[in-house]
């Protein structure tokens, strides 16, 4: 929304500071002015959280630590430089195009002035972004910071030791976002060091194959590869260049020589580089209307033609710290429950970073996501716990995190869903390719792929068309695709331009014939395979095969893939059998004809073959396979078993393991049947307070942080009316002259030592009438002199003869109490004898 208005002024371009405060933060901000110089060329923008309905003092309070013009945003305002200005109160600020955009913040309503912020000034200013989190309660300003590193922005924190409320601060700093933690008075000399000290990397070509260890970029790329097992070669070079560029201006280094030496020795640094290349920014439901897209276009569709034997499969692929994986497992719970059916659900969630994969794995969120995440979501999918969310376990246990390179790794295969946003936009064109190459070979036929806004499809991808080109979602068609050139990951500190080359040169022939062949080993299984299930040696289904629909009946209660209750009634105790003896002797095992009414007046004849599978793992598996007598010939290599002997057998090692833990189960289930009617009494009560808890916590701790930020600002004020006061009393003492003080009903207000003898006044006297106490003076209209000076509020001068026979110069001024239409007066009496002598 730049002005073209000739009149308006142009938009500022430099650095723009954002402090952000909360409770506790006015001494923290007294002690940042104080200490940063006045001529600095740079805005700082205020942003606290403050009471609607309280009129703030910062100004006056801030004004005395700065000369620095002090502002309080109207709207439109533009942002100039050498200026400090404060966010008004009940208000959501932002910035477009250099100019302050306000809208009135909704009541009751937990709010986030910090991260809004944040987030509009590094879209605004990019790079040229720097916030600045100080002291405060919760976790305000979170989301924010990660969007001002996304941009290339610095940020500083105050340190939480010196932090009256450490909330904010250790919230921000757990992120690994934060270039520097200093104490306040040391926050702007930093600031300022940052801004002075640009570096600037001379353009190399990256391009070359191999590694030049005379060149310190690929000397720095080396290092990355060893510690992260990834080639930024690969990943577009003016993005990697400016991430390098600014961990240079934060160390203070301008030759890009000296930083790669310093990678060398120092790998804590290695690690901030590393975390600053990988970007990792996301939030929950990023683009809210594509997300809205994805779930009527895509997800309601996948859901209604899933299969419940084989269930839905979704990749998630450069997941970052997991708020998008979990959004989307999130809709697909939505979709379950309006359609009433309940698929298996597996996401595979995978990034390059193993920190991401372990932050994300964990589930905690700061309670900054209530402002992405609606109220309904937050209950139904997260559990507060302090000042965080916690994702549910149903929602976690349905995504598996893995470490993943698109650019190394194989993809995975058959996938309803992949999503890979905003991964693409990083890589150069070649690796690009490469990457939708590997998701289109995961995405199975009518399978849906969803990218990030500024991502798209290629010529390349021939696989897909697009379904709703702005949300970028594209649906698999039935193309053929071809075999993606992988590099090795154990080689992959290495660059392998040829052999890449030669995966690309693979004629159309000998890619289709592989696709070919992938899809004809699908129909094969399905088409002539036994229908079955693998299992472990926990008796539980891990991977269905072929239609097992008639062998897969859902029972009331928790649900479970234990496969003794998934099985009809007639194959429990065979199958069980059956896997008892196959997986303890490792060898092919058959039942008797089975005679089995699986559908009503349908009778069929089978046979049950458990075949064990060897693996490597401690863990044994078995293949579970309904075989139709038809279909089945004589196997003399097979064995059968009496049916009856092996599960006699089989009853009693189960009846000797169920005798250890009768006695004790019995003992105590007698006394959880005692306390269970109590604690079913109290869980309701529990259950109807911790709602009114919840709903009123968030808003107790938005007051309490208003509360703080009032209580200091009063504080401040009465330091500075104590010491008013006391200046006052010491310069009527210095002064010598008889003053008194009288309010609007002429009652005593205050009055001087010297003012003592001639009303023979007490300090008891304050609040009495003036008109109640005996005077020395010759001059019975004392008070009407008083009455008049109220009345017209026009100074009134007199002289008047003491008892003593000294002249007195009577003089009473009228004065305005602020905040009031009151009047007041003060009257002094000057001792002028000596001049009436004369």
């Amino acid at each position: 929304m730049e002005s073209n208005d000739p009149l308006q002024p142009a938009k500022y371009r430099g650095f723009v500071v954002a402090l952000g405060a909360s409770a506790g933060g006015l001494e923290a901000l007294e002690k940042f002015f104080a200490a940063c110089p006045t001529d600095t060329g740079l805005p700082f923008i205020v942003i606290q959280h403050l009471s609607p309905d309280h009129k703030s003092m910062m100004a006056d309070l801030l004004g005395r630590y700065t000369v620095m013009p002090i502002k309080l945003v109207e709207e439109g305002m533009p942002i100039q430089p050498n200026h400090v200005y404060l966010i008004p109160a009940g208000t959501i600020m932002r910035v477009v195009s250099g100019h302050f955009v306000l809208t009135q913040k909704t009541p009751h309503v937990l709010s986030l002035p910090i991260d809004i912020f944040f987030t509009s000034m590094a879209e605004d200013y990019s790079d040229k972004a720097i916030g600045i989190i100080l002291s405060g309660t919760g976790s305000d300003g979170t989301r924010g910071a990660y969007v001002i590193n996304e941009a290339g922005g610095f940020l500083l924190a105050q340190s939480p030791k010196e932090a009256k409320f450490n909330g904010m601060p250790n919230s921000v700093i757990a992120t690994g976002l934060i270039d520097d933690v200093l104490d306040a008075e040391h926050l702007a000399s930093r600031l300022l060091d940052y801004i002075k000290n640009p570096q600037k990397i001379v353009k190399q070509d990256t391009a070359q194959p191999g590694l030049d260890y005379e060149d310190p970029t690929h000397l720095i790329f080396h290092y990355l590869a060893q510690t992260t097992g990834v080639d930024f070669h690969q990943y577009k070079q003016a993005t990697v260049t400016r991430r390098i560029e600014r961990r240079m201006q934060v160390k203070h280094i301008a030759d890009v020589k000296d930083y790669a030496k310093l990678l060398e020795i120092d790998r804590t640094e290695l690690a901030n580089l590393r975390r600053e290349l990988f970007i990792p920014v996301t939030r929950f439901f990023r683009d809210t209307p594509a997300f809205d897209d994805l779930q009527t276009i895509a997800i309601d569709d996948i859901v209604s033609k899933a299969d419940n034997g084989n269930g839905i499969r979704i990749w998630s692929a450069g997941i970052s710290s997991g708020e998008e994986v979990y959004s989307i497992a999130i809709l697909f719970f939505e979709a379950f429950e309006r359609a009433r059916r309940w698929p298996n659900l597996k996401i595979f969630a995978t990034d390059v970073n193993p920190q991401a994969i372990e932050l994300a794995s964990a589930g905690h969120y700061p309670e900054s996501i209530a402002a992405e995440v609606s109220p309904e979501r937050l209950q139904r999918f997260f559990s507060k716990s302090g000042s965080e969310y916690i994702v549910k376990p149903e929602l976690r246990q349905v995504v598996v995190f893995a470490k993943h390179n698109l650019l190394a790794d194989p993809p995975f295969t058959r996938m309803d869903l992949v999503t890979c946003r905003n991964t693409l936009i990083y890589f150069q064109a070649e690796p690009q390719n490469k990457a939708l190459q590997s998701l289109q070979y995961a995405t199975k036929p009518g399978g849906y792929l969803f990218l990030g806004s500024s991502e798209s499809i290629n010529a390349i991808a021939k696989g897909f068309d697009t379904v709703h080109a702005k949300s970028k979602i594209f649906r698999r068609n039935y193309v053929n695709m071809p075999l993606i050139g992988l590099d090795n990951s154990k080689n992959s500190l290495k660059r392998q331009p040829r052999l890449t080359r030669q995966f690309s040169k693979l004629n159309a022939l000998e890619t289709s014939e592989v696709a070919l062949l992938d899809e004809t080993s699908h129909q094969l299984i399905s088409a002539y395979s036994p229908p079955g299930f693998l299992v472990n040696d926990h008796q539980e289904i891990i991977h269905l095969y072929g239609d097992v629909k008639p062998f897969y009946k859902i029972r009331a209660g928790a649900a479970s893939m234990d496969i003794t209750r998934i099985l009809p009634d007639g194959l429990i105790s065979v199958v069980s059998a059956l896997l008892f003896k196959a997986l303890k002797d490792q060898k092919i095992f058959y039942s008797d004809r089975l005679k089995l009414e699986l559908e009503p007046e349908n009778p069929c004849l089978l046979r049950v073959c458990v075949r064990p599978i060897s693996s490597n793992a401690d863990e044994k598996f078995a293949l579970v396979l309904f075989e139709p007598l038809s279909l089945q010939d004589n196997d003399p290599q097979s064995q059968t078993i009496n049916l009856d002997d092996e599960t006699a057998a089989r009853i009693e090692v189960l009846q000797q393991e169920l005798a250890a833990t009768r006695e004790s189960l019995q003992a105590t289930i007698e006394e959880l049947e005692t306390s269970n009617e109590e604690l079913q009494a109290t869980n309701e009560e529990l259950m109807a307070s911790n709602e009114e808890l919840q709903s009123s916590n968030e808003e107790l701790q938005s007051v309490n942080e208003e509360l703080n930020t009032v209580n200091a600002e009063y504080q401040e004020k009465v330091l500075r009316l104590n010491q008013l006061n006391a200046d006052l009393d010491t310069m009527a003492k210095a002064v010598g002259v008889a003053t008194i003080f009288v309010d609007h009903n002429l009652n005593i207000s205050r009055f001087s030592p010297d003012a003592v003898g001639l009303f023979k006044l007490r300090d008891s006297d304050l609040g009495r009438p003036l008109s109640d106490l005996h005077h020395s003076f010759d001059n019975e209209h004392l008070i009407d002199y008083f009455e008049q000076t109220l009345k017209t509020t026009l100074p009134f001068e007199t002289e008047l003869i003491h008892q003593n026979h000294k002249s007195y110069l009577l003089r009473i001024l009228p004065y305005k109490i602020p905040s009031s239409d009151k009047h007041g007066a003060v009257a002094s009496f000057i001792d002028v004898t000596g001049i009436s002598d004369q």
